[in-house]
């Protein structure tokens, strides 16, 4: 598995380094090799957090965790993503068709999701518009999300609220 470990206000030290290869280890059980993870570690005044994003054959996995210091943080992202694993291990196995999940066979202490129920659908409307009227828009509808076209690149987006008051803008890359 290849990890980037990426530091923000504040810089990792080596001992952080070695234990997240050590801890991540147990997530390339699942995927093998070929994955590619992703922490980042940010400071902050009252405590720290790691966030941890999983690239696997199109598939990610992401977890985000907050502690007082950065290895509490680290092994609670951990043990989160590998409860999203085996949580949804059927839907994974599909999709990745990988025989290396048979490591689930003797875990039961984590009950598996059988069905998504979807209790609603909504047809909207696409306009094009710059990223700043669709921010606007979405407050104006007092939603967390927003779809829409963006104009200078024809394609539709979503942008939406962060939880630390910032705004997110996804768009489309096609594999």
């Amino acid at each position: 598995m290849k990890i980037t470990i990426t530091g923000r206000k504040c810089s990792p030290r080596d001992s952080f380094k070695e234990h997240a290869e050590k801890k991540l280890a147990k997530i390339e059980r699942f995927f093998g090799s070929d994955a590619e993870a992703k922490v980042t570690v940010t400071v902050e005044k009252s405590s720290q957090s790691v966030e941890i994003t999983v690239k696997n054959n199109g598939m990610i996995f992401r977890a985000q965790e907050r502690a007082e210091n950065m290895n509490e943080a680290l092994d609670k992202c951990v043990d989160t993503l590998i409860r999203q694993i085996r949580k949804n291990k059927t839907r994974i196995e599909k999709k990745l068709r990988a025989a290396s999940f048979d490591v689930f066979a003797d875990e039961a202490d984590v009950a598996e999701e059988v069905d998504f129920e979807l209790v609603r659908k909504k047809t909207v409307n696409l306009k094009p518009q710059s990223v700043d009227e669709a921010i606007l828009q979405m407050n104006l509808v007092d939603h967390n999300f927003y779809v829409f076209i963006e104009e200078s690149i024809g394609e539709v987006c979503v942008v939406y609220k962060r939880n630390d008051g910032g705004y997110g803008l996804i768009t489309p890359e096609i594999e």
